[in-house]
Parts: C-alpha cells; structure tokens; sequence
C-alpha cells in the first residue's frame, strides 16, 4: 500500500499521540477556513432578512392600529351627533318649561284647570322624558368618556409603533452597510483568488441549504432576476452567450440544482471561480463567477445543497451568477438552461 505524503504525517502523528497518551485531532475535510468573510454574508444576510421580517410586521399592526383607531374616530363622532340631539331635545324642555312658568304656572294651571288630573298627567310625562334624556345624557357623556379614553390608547400604541419602526429601519440600514462592506470584502478576497490562479479554500457554512423531500431540481438560486439569456449576444462574449444569468447579490448562496458530485472547482479565467457538477441521466450544470465555494472536488451533493456563494470574478461586468447546464463537463456543449429546468419541474 502507498501512503500519500499527508498521510504519511498523519500516521506518524497518531503514533506519537499513542506514545504520549493523547488524542489524535480530527482532519478536516478542507484547507480552507471553517469560517469567515463568506459566512459572515451569509449571517448578515440572514439578519436583514429578520430585521426586514420585523419591521414588515410593525408597519403592519400600525396600519391596523391606523384602521382602528379611525373606526373609534367614526364612532366618537357619531355619538357627539347623538349627544346634540340630546342636548336639543333638553333645550326643548327647558324652553317649554320657561314658557309655562315652571313649577309656578303648574300651581295655578292645577287652580283654573277645568281638569287637574288631565294637567297632572301631561306634566308626568313632561317629567318623565326629561328624566329620560337626562339619563340618556348620562350614557352618552359615560360612553364618549369611554372613547376619548381608547382614542387615547390607540394614539399612544401607533406612536409607539411608529417609535419601533423607526428603530427597526435604522437596525436594517445598519446591517446593510455591514453586508456591504463584507460583500466587497468576500469578493476582494476572490479577486485575489482568481489572479492567483489558486482557489482560497472551502468557506464552511453552518447551513447547508436543501430542498423540501422528493424534490429532484431546483433553480441555482432562491431570489433572483433573469438576466442575460443563453445564445444571446453581447460584447463580453467572443461568440454567443453560453448559459443563464441570473442577477443576484455578492455572496448569495448558490444551491446545486440537483444531486450529483463535484467534477471540478476552479478558480481562474474569464469564468472566474467556477464549479460543474455532474449529474444522473448525463448532464452537467456549471456556476461561474462565484466568490467562494463551501464544497471540495469530488463531494457529493444533493438537491439545493449550498455550493457556493455568487459574486463578480473573471469576465463579468457585475454581481451575478452564471448558470449552464452541459453535455460534458465542457464549454461549448451547453443547452438552453431555462427549458431544460422547466422540463424537470422547475418553475422559473
């Protein structure tokens, strides 16, 4: 048997760890950082999308705040209409009591009336309403009261919400300029890569994407816009255009369309770093202009595991990915990607 050089070192270390009674420490699976700028996008990706996720939900229960506090509005007002109908009406009373005479007229109405239980009873009802409004007075001053004081409330709240909105929308644009200087970061470091003709090693992040069970394919990325076509023309391209572009931000992470294992993972020419991977059935799909990658040559990988993340290497005019799927592992031996993911289920 013939022992690589590696693990020639790695032999000769477990017998001295044996020898002096202490572990061997684990290999890792990469000679590049565990972590790093790479992951340090992702996260800051992630925390963006909360933070965005929040302040959606606050400006949310504000506009609900806003709804009910105008339908409290609607009623307070037509409860002060009821109120001036009220008070009219007890004007009215008042009125007709002054020109009677008050207590006095009904005196000498009770001496001159030709019937005094006809008087009598007139006046207990003149009582009675005006007992009646009064009390309607009362539950109209009680409930207005109550209004004034949710109005109140409801004020407050959407103050306070739009306080929280405030706060969340100064967090995100903080965490934006965070992600942007480390999206540049990540891509510096990947420039550096390319004109090294080195690849920087494999950013290992702590999520490795995935698809939802029974799914066989998946588009490269999640959130995208399409732009460049395949065959189409260009004058950053010696002949026609090669595959699909889709247009994303540096360092979003690019998620192999189906399972397969890694062929080759490059990092130089006009594609910059690129992976290709083969799959069952005979194809291939290639991920060009990326700004790191999180798997090895020869790994095998399922559908929508992360493989990378996008970016700007080699020939590109800005951040994207470039997407082919091939015959052979081969420039020159692409199909029209967007077709060929439709007929594998794919929505694009």
């Amino acid at each position: 048997m013939c022992l690589r050089h590696r693990d020639r070192l790695l032999l000769v270390l477990a017998v001295l760890c044996a020898l002096l009674g202490t572990a061997v420490p684990a290999a890792t699976a990469s000679d590049g950082p565990i972590i790093g700028t790479g992951a340090e996008v992702v996260r800051l990706f992630d925390d963006a999308a909360k933070a965005t996720a929040k302040y959606e939900q606050g400006r949310r229960a504000a506009d609900a705040q806003r709804t009910s506090a105008a339908r409290l509005q609607e009623q307070l007002a037509l409860q002060r209409d009821e109120l001036a109908t009220v008070h009219e009406a007890i004007g009215s009373v008042a009125r007709a009591q002054y020109r009677t005479g008050g207590p006095l007229a009904l005196t000498a109405g009770l001496l001159f009336a030709d019937n005094p239980e006809e008087l009598m009873r007139a006046q207990r009802l003149t009582w009675q309403a005006e007992t009646a409004v009064n009390q309607l007075l009362d539950r109209a001053r009680q409930a207005e009261g109550r209004l004034s004081v949710t109005e109140g409330n409801a004020r407050a709240a959407r103050h306070e919400l739009e306080v929280r909105q405030e706060q969340l929308a100064t967090i995100k644009q903080g965490i934006r300029a965070q992600l942007e200087s480390a999206q540049w970061e990540l891509q510096g470091e990947a420039d550096r890569s390319v004109a090294a003709g080195k690849c920087a090693g494999v950013v290992r992040l702590q999520k490795r994407g995935g698809a939802p069970p029974g799914t066989k394919w998946v588009t490269p990325v999640e959130n995208y816009e399409l732009s460049a076509g395949f065959d189409s023309a260009g004058e950053h391209w010696a002949h026609r255009h090669t595959g699909q572009d889709f247009a994303v931000e540096i360092g979003t992470p690019v998620r192999s369309v189906g399972a397969g294992r890694v062929v080759s993972v490059s990092c130089g020419g006009a594609f910059g770093i690129e992976i290709v991977i083969q799959h069952p059935g005979g194809y291939y799909s290639q991920y060009a202009h990326m700004a790191a990658v999180t798997v090895d040559q020869g790994e095998q990988v399922s559908t929508g595991q992360w493989i990378g993340q996008s970016g700007t290497t080699g020939n590109s005019t800005g951040p994207h990915l470039h997407f082919e799927v091939r015959l052979t592992p081969y420039l020159g031996s692409g199909v029209d990607p967007l077709p060929w993911l439709r007929e594998h289920g794919v929505r694009v």
